[in-house]
């Protein structure tokens, strides 16, 4: 796919965006694949925040994979900023084509240039391909993640 522009996601792509976080072996059994009125404060929220981007893979105007950036300031690190990177999903027709390491490599990108001191993502223990792939793109799994459900 050469014809894709990452940018930052409108309400108009809500629909595909909410269908790409369904189309996963494990957003199906979380998200719902139409879009209500929490994603639509959700989006709203996240888009407001001008610490969080909500990014869009674009292929002549149909979406092929989106992601969140999160930017989190911190004291540790020497009061480094980090970037979080997550609800990573590329359109299931598409995967094992590269899409998914240009989008990570144009967040990594858009997290050095703001200055970033540390890229972090978290990643279901159960899939083991992104494992691999984000160990490719130089990740290192150098903590135990936690979550507690509310």
């Amino acid at each position: 796919m050469t014809d894709v522009i990452f940018r930052e996601a409108v309400r108009a792509d809500l629909p595909a965006i909410v269908a790409l976080l369904a189309d996963d072996v494990l957003g199906k059994a979380r998200d719902f694949t139409q879009v209500d009125d929490a994603y639509e404060k959700a989006f709203a929220d996240v888009t407001a925040d001008p610490r969080n981007q909500l990014i869009v893979a674009d292929s002549g105007g149909e979406l092929v994979g989106c992601f969140q950036i999160t930017y989190i300031p911190g004291l540790g690190r020497h009061g480094a900023e980090r970037a979080l990177i997550e609800s990573v999903r590329v359109r299931s027709d598409l995967r094992g084509q590269g899409l998914g390491r240009r989008m990570m490599t144009w967040a990594i990108d858009q997290a050095r240039e703001r200055g970033c001191g540390l890229v972090q993502l978290t990643t279901d223990k159960s899939r083991h391909d992104a494992h691999r792939f984000y160990t490719s793109l130089g990740f290192v799994a150098s903590h135990e993640g936690m979550k507690l459900p509310l």
